[in-house]
């Protein structure tokens, strides 16, 4: 009777060391200014079935609306978008209770801030208004130094609406971290920064810029599964463009669209990504088509439309797939909801798990570090 007792206690010991590694964070950068809002929300989610719970919420933030955690899990930088009083901030973060720690926060040197990015030694920023891009040190205990370094970009579009001076959409790091590309919607280029993370001044440093079609307004890019291939999502045309990469360098190879033939409407290309398992692209369109458009990615990097899916809210501003690539997030920002879809990985498609997060616009998504 003893050894049944033992037995049965290993197994339920087992069962819930399982179901707690199915568990990761999720944290949200929100808008504060639409509704009410705190700011920066940690959920638990479990990656086996897709329930969660809220765990914490930060002290009160002016619109945290792109986040970016730190390699180690113990740090969260924000952008505070906030026209010209914008800032960008450094919170201690505890993983396993969910709690954010405010630590210092420093001047953009850019009005309204959009996008950032994070390794051991600088954060970069995209500012979008200021049509620049800054870069801070991180300090030991995770704080901001002042602003190392600030490049200004330049010129303008043929959108007079949208693209009368630059507008800095985002950076990002090539996956050998050897490069920093940026998206600049306002002058409908690309740029290519060669990255030295220990430089004290000229940490990135101009290696090439590639010009799209006039009007597109590149917004954002992800990298294929390998490395091999750049997807470029534009903005004001709703164009996806495939590039060749390597060593710094773009070389376009096609282009296509997420619009479905002879659309009619307002429309807004927002969110770009790819799946774990490197075999589809996801892209999310705002304005009156609120949808994802799903693509094959085949052999030759070129991209195959397989559908469209309805987010089923308003504004899907970002998207983020989980680790496993099971399930796909998608936030909205004027519905005020996080809508959670079902990857069939054989396909690629989308189904409603009828599960969806209610909060105040949603406009980031980020999981924590997931070790499977």
């Amino acid at each position: 009777m003893k050894k049944v007792y033992l037995f049965l206690l290993l197994i339920a010991i087992v069962a819930s060391m399982q179901a707690q590694k199915n568990k990761i964070n999720l944290i949200v950068g929100t808008y504060t200014n639409s509704c009410y809002s705190k700011g920066i929300y940690v959920y638990e989610f479990d990656i086996s079935n897709a329930m969660f719970r809220l765990k914490k919420y930060s002290d009160s933030i002016v619109n945290p609306s792109y986040v970016s955690l730190s390699k180690d899990n113990k740090f969260i930088y924000a952008v505070n978008e906030n026209g010209a009083a914008s800032t960008v901030s450094s919170f201690g973060f505890d993983s396993a209770s969910g709690k954010v720690s405010f630590i210092n926060k420093e001047d953009s040197k850019g009005a309204d801030p959009c996008y950032l990015i994070n390794d051991d030694k600088n954060v970069i920023v995209a500012n979008y208004s200021g049509g620049n891009i800054s870069i801070f040190g991180k300090k030991q205990d995770g704080s901001l130094t002042e602003a190392k370094q600030v490049i200004q970009h330049y010129g303008k579009g043929i959108n007079t609406d949208r693209q009368e001076k630059p507008h800095v959409h985002m950076v990002y790091f090539s996956p050998d971290k050897k490069y920093v590309l940026s998206n600049d919607l306002g002058n409908d280029k690309v740029y290519l920064y060669n990255y030295n993370p220990n430089a004290t001044a000229e940490i990135l440093r101009l290696k090439d810029s590639v010009s799209v079609t006039p009007g597109s307004g590149p917004r954002h890019l992800t990298f294929s599964k390998k490395g091999k291939y750049v997807y470029l999502l534009q903005e004001l045309n709703g164009s996806l463009t495939t590039f060749a990469y390597a060593n710094g360098k773009l070389v376009k190879i096609n282009e296509t669209s997420i619009l479905v033939k002879d659309f009619k409407g307002t429309f807004s290309s927002a969110d770009i990504h790819v799946s774990p398992n490197g075999k589809f692209l996801y892209a999310s369109n705002r304005g009156e088509a609120n949808n994802i458009s799903i693509f094959k990615i085949q052999k030759n990097g070129k991209l195959q439309l397989k559908g469209q899916t309805s987010t089923l809210g308003k504004g899907p501003r970002n998207f983020v797939i989980d680790p496993t690539g099971k399930f796909l997030l998608v936030a909205h920002q004027y519905s005020n909801d996080i809508v959670i879809f079902k990857i069939n990985k054989r396909n690629g498609m989308l189904t409603d798990t009828k599960r969806s997060i209610e909060l105040c616009s949603p406009v980031c998504l980020v999981f924590g570090n997931f070790k499977k």
